[in-house]
C-alpha cells in the first residue's frame, strides 16, 4: 500500500509540474491577432452620385443623390425622386447635397446642402404618412462658405433628440483664416441645436459655450478640418468623426455618450497626432483614437458606423470606415474609447464616399460613381 501510495504522490506531482508548465507556455507565447470578420458587399441599386443616406419609415433607405435629389430604397428598389432641390445647388468643388436625416419619429426630415452661392444650408420639412410635405419647407440654419471645399455637410439626430451639423474649416488649404480654433465661428466645428425648440432654432441649455461670450453657442466640438462623415453608435451613443487630414494623416475622433461637448480635435495646429506646420498643440487637445497616414491607405477618410446589424455576428461593435481614395472596407476593434486592433475587410467599394445605417443596424456603403452596396456575411 505504501508502495502504491508513493507511486500515485510521484505521478500526480509529476503531471502537475507538466500542468504548469504548459500553461506558462502557453502564457508566453504570443496571442494570434483575432481574424478579420468575412464580410461581402451586396449590390442592391444604382444611383445618381449618392452622396448621404439614412435610415427611413417602413425599414426603407432615403438616398441622397449630389445634385440635389433624393430617392427611396425599399424592397421594391430604387424609386423616383421624392424631393428635387438641383436648381437650387451646385456640384462645383465639394458641393452639393451633402447630408439629410430624420428626426426620431420620421415626422421632420432635414436636408444639408451649399446654394447657388455656396453657402450650406440645412433645410426641415415636415412629413406626414411617410411622404414629404413641401409646402412646409424651412431654413433651419446657414452658414457662408469662403471655398467651395471643406464644406463638411453631413447631418444627424443624436440619441438626445438634438441636431447635429458638422462643417469643414471654409476650405483652401491650411486653414488660412484660421477656423478651427477660432470659436467665434461655425466653421471647423460640430454643431448642436434645437430645431424644433424655436424658429429658426433654439441653443440647448447644456451646450458648452452657452456662458462664453466670445465663443458660438451652437458649437459641440471643435479643432475639424473637414469632418465628413460622422455617427453615433447606436448601442452607446458614442460619437465618431471622420476627419479629412491635410497632406500626411487622416483622423478618426470619438467622444462618449456621456460627454458634456467642447472637446477640440486640434486643427489647425495639429494633424491627427502631430503639429501642423510648425503648430504647438493645444493644452485640452483631444488626440483621434485613429490616423493613418498617406503612404498606400487614401486621401481622405469616409466615416462610418459601429456595426450593431445581425447578420455578421463576428462584426458586431466594430467600427466601420473607408476612405474615398482607397475604397477598402475597414473596422476598428475599440475598448473603452481606445482602439484594441485594426481589420482589413477585405473588399472594396470604390469611392466611397459613405456609409448608411438601415432601421435594422445594417450598414450599406455609396461608392459616389453610383453604387450602393450592402454589407453581407462573406
Amino acid at each position: 500500500m505504501k508502495v502504491r501510495t508513493r507511486s500515485s504522490a510521484i505521478i500526480g506531482a509529476l503531471c502537475l509540474v507538466a500542468s504548469l508548465a504548459l500553461a506558462n507556455a502557453s502564457a508566453d507565447e504570443p496571442t494570434a491577432p483575432p481574424r478579420a470578420p468575412a464580410v461581402a458587399l451586396t449590390k442592391v441599386t444604382t444611383a445618381t452620385n449618392p452622396t448621404a443616406g439614412t435610415a427611413g419609415p417602413g425599414g426603407t433607405v432615403w438616398l441622397a443623390e449630389r445634385a440635389g435629389t433624393v430617392r427611396v430604397l425599399d424592397r421594391k428598389g430604387l424609386g423616383k425622386p421624392v424631393l428635387d432641390i438641383s436648381k437650387e445647388t451646385t456640384t462645383d468643388g465639394e458641393r452639393g447635397l451633402l447630408g439629410i436625416a430624420f428626426d426620431k419619429k420620421f415626422a421632420h426630415f432635414y436636408i444639408s446642402f451649399t446654394d447657388l452661392e455656396g453657402t450650406s444650408t440645412v433645410d426641415e420639412f415636415a412629413v406626414r404618412h411617410g411622404k414629404i410635405r413641401p409646402d412646409t419647407r424651412r431654413t433651419v440654419l446657414t452658414q457662408t462658405q469662403p471655398y467651395p471645399n471643406h464644406n463638411g455637410g453631413d447631418i444627424k439626430i443624436g440619441p438626445d433628440g438634438y441636431l447635429y451639423i458638422a462643417f469643414g474649416d471654409g476650405g483652401a488649404g491650411g486653414d488660412p483664416h484660421g477656423n478651427g480654433q477660432n470659436l467665434d465661428t461655425l466653421l471647423g466645428k460640430l454643431l448642436r441645436i434645437d430645431p424644433r425648440g424655436a424658429k429658426p432654432y433654439a441653443i440647448p441649455r447644456d451646450n458648452p459655450f452657452v456662458d462664453d461670450p466670445e465663443a458660438k453657442d451652437e458649437i459641440w466640438a471643435y479643432g475639424l478640418r473637414n469632418p465628413w462623415r460622422f455617427s453615433f453608435d447606436a448601442g452607446t451613443g458614442d460619437l465618431l468623426i471622420g476627419d479629412v487630414g491635410q497632406s500626411a494623416w487622416e483622423e478618426i475622433d470619438w467622444a462618449p455618450a456621456n460627454s458634456e461637448g467642447g472637446e477640440n480635435y486640434g486643427w489647425s495646429q495639429m494633424e491627427g497626432n502631430h503639429p501642423f506646420r510648425g503648430g504647438t498643440e493645444p493644452a485640452n487637445h483631444v488626440p483621434p483614437v485613429h490616423e493613418y497616414d498617406r503612404t498606400g491607405l487614401g486621401c481622405s477618410v469616409t466615416g462610418g458606423y459601429v456595426y450593431r446589424g445581425k447578420a455578421i455576428p463576428e462584426l458586431k461593435g466594430q467600427y466601420v470606415f473607408s476612405d474615398y481614395c482607397d475604397g477598402t472596407i475597414r473596422s476598428l476593434r475599440m475598448e473603452n474609447g481606445e482602439v484594441t486592433g485594426v481589420s482589413d475587410l477585405g473588399v472594396s467599394a470604390g469611392e466611397v464616399v459613405s456609409f448608411v445605417q438601415g432601421g435594422n443596424r445594417e450598414l450599406y456603403v455609396l461608392d459616389v460613381g453610383g453604387s450602393v452596396y450592402r454589407i453581407a456575411r462573406g
